[in-house]
């Protein structure tokens, strides 16, 4: 028996672990494969397993979670697969139960965590092993830096390619350099583009065989930095442990890919002359006739002590001739770019020419002047054929070094103060440094804001950008920056320092950092801890945020702040906030980007939605960062662009889209049902007086406001008894009884549902979603400031009660059919203290043998304006305007509240029906079932619905009070 199965998941792959599960007499099946490539095209070399990451050529035992738990006996290995010309990553688990050895001893035991038996007192290690510690230390990161290479169509050769790509190389002639970092398991990378050279489509690593191990798509434009310096930059994230072995052992290429018939591919090599590299090069041929497919880089640095000196290391091929065998004369001559100078010209000899790479180096000493030039980008390099100077030459200007780099710092207090800032820089195409500075509460203290180099015994000033500070940004460039500038920036000497007339110092030292996807956006967003303490001001934090065109979010980030006494490894969380609209109340939608420890942070997040996507770029989110605790720490709103490939067809800035949006809210809202009014969002359920109008009354009902006139109710008094309290004031109120001279009237009033009335008014109540109930009148007591809340009271009639029946909806009372009714109304009696329901009030008697906490624990339920009731206890809810509610019933069962209106019988409501069909007198023989099924009638009417049966409504205590 032979089985192979492929399963997507943790859950599917124990289901068939199950299934192949070995007797005895089983044989060993092979392994199970994962195998989603049809969904993850393009996935990086690494396996998901359940919610966790796993790099390629890692093992461990399969955690299926809850109820099951670690599989001891399934071992998982995350291998690469061979896909046409790409290595992909597989999970592959196989029972490992048969591979236990046999033991002689007679009561073997199984010790927590293995899956084999052991003898008792045989503490060896198990057969199998988990994941063993991954390579992470200082030592390793050394030793993968600063590698570098050279791309022209005369180093791919020793590359296999397949039959799609022809022979004939359309990118032959293009030239290319690049330079790589590895750093936290990530492999950043850089090139200079020759002037003739477009920009790639794909950058691929390969191996020694032509399979790729990575593929990404690059933008048809860059960003803000790749466009400022001409380089392209990126990143190769979380590298696998075998392909970082290869870049060790240098047998990692790279490929620029414009399309099937045009790439260029070169070897990544370790230069000795990048760790100190300052200025860089790309050298093409002045005449592609003689010298196809060749091209050279520099790498130059330079020094300004007392002895001037510059070194510069040659990467090059295609300046020799056919006959060039062995001790080729070679000329590196420096040149002035404008002027008939050169700086600096020596001879080299290459003892045995290759056609793919050759390597030199040349060391002189030049003037100060000079020095200023090279730093200037002034200069030119050439490297010339002896033997064929005019046709065998390559020349390119030297400008900023070729990684992709800036330097960035936030700036922090040297006392107590609650100002801070940060600031960023970086060198562009043409050597210039740009810069950028935010200052936070220095904004009245007109500070001074300077470039200081900070690497000698004397704190030296160099630059004064205070004549580029607008309010609280400062944003130029400096574009001759010499050696005495370049030098401390490129060793971690240079700081930036904001001082104020009154003594506030902010400070901070320039460091340089890789640029990736995040870096490449426009400006840095400062974090800064909400409600500062002007004592002690706490942590502050920088951030660069981008989106790519997949419509992920990518983001860095860099704290500083706090106490020394934490420990590196604190754990912190990310989260990230969208709201509709910067207004009072406005729902957020919360999550968590990421958990991390230590003071700095690079990630991306995928699956953000279009709406959230399209409120980030509206500048109306907002990143946060708490500790493990969910304190807040720093938080700060932000705006990053995105394609319009990744937002919606809608804008959700806007009020009508804002309602509109909140009828149907993603699943990622937190908050649902929110109503947008006037100038804020308002909870479902609340209620509130119109801003616009205080005469109408507002009530949000599932993400919708609806606001109501306020009706003004009869008074008892005479018309010239009444008086307008104020202005606010909808109703009159009579005067009688309250000295109307008096100011205390004014203050003076009752509160109700959140409504402030004043003493002696009278009201009508508001309850949402049904409006004004103008058949109950609430006062306010002029002198005990109580409110008292009672029903119309209707006259008695002599008529059968079944004979009685409403005029119209807004009807209070019931009537007597006959017209000639001779039973003459009774006059409506004013309501007595008795009869009036008082509020607030207890509407359950209180128990005498027990307390409220007593029959809270044994499973009694809370209830609005009521003692708690018992566990089982049965009841008709009360609202303070309509009485009791006869017609639902609560029930209180172990804490929990339910209340459900009382279900009517299909055969009533169908009778009810027909007689209303035949417009005939519709008796109300059950007050509850008649009123449902006369309001389904009407329903079916107007939503062709059946009326026949009447659903069963369940309702909250919420609803009812």
């Amino acid at each position: 028996m032979h089985l192979e199965v492929m399963v997507p998941t943790a859950m599917a792959s124990l289901v068939l672990l199950m299934a192949v599960w070995p007797t005895a007499n089983a044989r060993r099946v092979a392994p199970l494969i994962e195998d989603d490539w049809a969904r993850r095209p393009h996935r990086a070399a690494e396996c998901s397993f359940g919610k966790q990451i796993r790099e390629l050529g890692s093992t461990w035992f399969a955690d299926l979670g809850p109820p099951f738990g670690v599989m001891y006996c399934i071992k998982c290995e995350c291998i690469p697969v061979q896909k046409k010309r790409r290595i992909v990553a597989r999970v592959q688990c196989r029972n490992i139960k048969n591979e236990c050895p046999k033991l002689s001893c007679e009561d073997p035991v199984l010790l927590p965590g293995r899956c084999c038996k052991s003898c008792r007192g045989d503490f060896g290690p198990d057969i199998v092993q988990d994941l063993p510690v991954q390579l992470t230390s200082e030592e390793e990161e050394r030793s993968l830096k600063h590698f570098g290479t050279l791309l022209t169509g005369r180093t791919w050769q020793n590359q296999r390619r397949d039959d799609y790509l022809a022979s004939y190389n359309v990118a032959y002639d293009y030239v290319a350099t690049g330079r790589f970092t590895f750093h936290r398991k990530n492999l950043y990378y850089s090139f200079y583009l020759s002037s003739g050279t477009p920009r790639p489509k794909h950058v691929q690593f390969v191996d020694g065989g032509g399979s790729i191990l990575e593929e990404q798509t690059l933008e048809a434009v860059g960003g803000l930095y790749q466009n400022a310096t001409g380089k392209l930059c990126g990143v190769w994230r979380r590298v696998p442990r075998d392909y970082r072995k290869l870049l060790r052992e240098e047998r990692l290429h790279v490929t620029l890919s414009w399309g099937p018939q045009s790439y260029l591919t070169g070897q990544l090599s370790r230069y000795r002359a990048l760790a100190t590299e300052q200025f860089s090069a790309l050298m093409e041929p002045v005449s592609l006739s003689s010298v196809s497919g060749g091209g050279a880089t520099a790498i130059v640095s330079a020094s300004s002590a007392s002895a001037p000196s510059i070194h510069v290391a040659l990467v090059f091929n295609g300046v020799f001739l056919p006959t060039d065998v062995s001790d080729v004369p070679l000329v590196v001559q420096l040149e002035h770019l404008e002027k008939d100078y050169v700086v600096l010209r020596e001879e080299i000899y290459v003892r045995k020419p290759s056609d793919e790479l050759n390597f030199a180096e040349v060391r002189s000493a030049i003037s100060g002047a000079d020095l200023r030039l090279l730093a200037r980008g002034k200069l030119s390099i050439s490297l010339i054929s002896s033997r064929d100077p005019l046709g065998l030459r390559l020349v390119g200007s030297v400008g900023p070094r070729a990684t992709c780099d800036l330097y960035q710092t936030l700036l922090t207090p040297e006392g107590p103060s609650v100002s801070s800032g940060l600031a960023w820089a970086f060198l562009d195409r043409a050597g210039a440094l740009r810069y950028g500075v935010q200052l936070v509460g220095l904004e009245e203290e007109s500070p001074l804001v300077t470039l200081v180099d900070d690497g000698g015994k004397r704190r030296t000033e160099l630059e004064d950008l205070t004549p580029s500070l607008l309010g609280e940004v400062a944003n130029g460039s400096l574009d001759r920056p010499g050696p005495r500038l370049l030098e401390p920036l490129f060793n971690g000497e240079l700081s930036v320092v904001a001082a104020s007339h009154v003594g506030t110092v902010l400070r901070g030292r320039l460091q340089q950092r890789p640029v990736a996807d995040a870096k490449d956006s426009p400006a840095p967003v400062l974090l800064r801890r909400p409600g500062v303490d002007p004592v002690h001001p706490g942590p502050v934090g920088l951030v660069w945020i981008a989106i790519d065109l997949d419509c992920a979010l990518h983001y860095e980030l860099e704290m500083t702040g706090f106490p020394e006494a934490i420990d590196q490894d604190r754990s912190f969380h990310l989260y990230l906030e969208t709201m509709p609209l910067l207004v009072q109340g406005a729902p957020v939608a919360r999550r968590l980007l990421e958990e991390f420890n230590g003071y700095s942070l690079e990630g991306s997040v995928t699956g953000l939605s279009p709406v959230e996507l399209y409120r980030i770029e509206s500048g109306i989110g907002f990143l946060e960062v708490t500790d493990k605790n969910d304190n807040r720490l720093l938080k700060a709103p932000f705006k990053a662009r995105a394609p319009l490939s990744c937002l919606p067809h809608y804008a959700d800035n806007d009020v009508a889209s804002v309602v509109a949006y909140n009828l149907q809210p993603p699943q990622s809202e937190l908050e649902t049902g929110a109503c947008f009014h006037g100038t804020r969002f308002y909870e479902d359920g609340t209620q509130w007086t119109s801003s616009s109008d205080p005469c109408s009354m507002c009530h949000c009902h599932r993400g919708l406001a609806k606001c109501d006139p306020v009706p003004c109710p009869n008074l008892p008094c005479a018309p010239a008894k009444r008086i307008k309290p104020g202005p606010k004031q909808c109703c009159p109120i009579c005067a009688v009884g309250i000295n109307s001279t008096s100011t205390s009237n004014v203050t003076r009033g009752c509160t109700l549902a959140g409504q402030f009335h004043l003493a002696g008014s009278s009201w009508h109540p508001y309850l949402p979603p049904s409006g004004f109930d103008t058949c109950a009148v609430c006062t306010c007591d002029a002198m005990t400031l109580e409110v008292k809340c009672p029903r119309v009271q209707c006259p008695a009639l002599e008529c059968e009660e079944c004979e009685a029946f409403r005029p119209d909806k807004k009807a209070c009372c019931r009537q007597c059919p006959l017209p000639n009714s001779a039973v003459t109304p009774k006059p409506t009696p004013t309501p007595s203290a008795s009869d009036a329901m008082r509020l607030p009030r207890d509407q359950a008697a209180t128990s005498t043998r027990r307390t409220p906490e007593e029959i809270l624990a044994n499973g009694g339920c809370k209830y609005p304006y009521s003692e708690p009731y018992e566990n089982g206890a049965e009841w008709h809810p009360r609202i303070h305007s309509h009485g009791e509610m006869k017609c639902v019933k609560c029930r209180c069962k172990n804490g929990d509240i339910r209340c459900d209106r009382k279900r009517c019988p299909r055969s009533l409501c169908a009778s009810i029906a027909q007689q209303m069909k035949r417009g005939e007198y519709v008796a109300e023989v059950d007050d509850c079932c008649t009123a449902q099924c006369r309001r389904a009638r009407r329903h079916h009417r107007n939503n062709n619905h059946h009326p026949a049966m009447v659903p069963r409504h369940s309702v909250t205590p919420r609803e009812l009070s």
